[in-house]
């Protein structure tokens, strides 16, 4: 079983109120290989919501307390990302997911990239928050654009 963010199946949960659809991981949870989730409804948030960045690291920082997480209008919303994450990881380890798939970008998400903190649309090499914590925690974080390189070497 793998996890996937509910915005990479279609479900309108980013921060705009929008999705980013994938029709393989749509697929694989209609064929429940799949379980979705959004850390950030996970945390408290709600949709839409002021877009947020990592200021000052990446989410490693985050989780050793070296950065922040704040939202367009300068509130630290750190707190609720941190509490979306820890139940991230908890419904990973109740359902033993082979793999995480989530978004690319994302203060919460991201995998490789993640805006730098400026809100002016630059991004930095770095992870999020939740993958960060999942990471920590021995997980394997992809983001929807290698599912189907893993596909083809760890069939479902």
């Amino acid at each position: 079983m793998i996890l996937v963010s509910a915005c990479l199946i279609g479900e309108p949960v980013r921060y705009d109120g929008k999705s980013c659809p994938n029709t393989l991981l749509k697929q694989l949870l209609l064929n429940k290989k799949a379980q979705s989730l959004c850390p950030e409804l996970l945390g408290g948030f709600t949709t839409p919501r002021l877009p947020a960045e990592i200021v000052g690291g990446t989410g490693q920082d985050v989780l050793d307390g070296k950065a922040k997480i704040t939202d367009s209008s300068g509130l630290d919303v750190t707190d609720l990302y941190l509490k979306g994450a820890y139940r991230t990881l908890e419904i990973a380890q109740h359902i033993k997911a082979s793999c995480v798939v989530l978004k690319e970008n994302s203060p919460s998400c991201g995998s490789q990239k993640i805006y730098n903190g400026t809100f002016q649309g630059e991004k930095i090499t770095g992870v999020g928050i939740t993958t960060a914590l999942l990471q920590r925690h021995g997980f394997e974080v992809i983001s929807e654009n290698e599912i189907e390189d893993w596909l083809a070497t760890n069939p479902l």
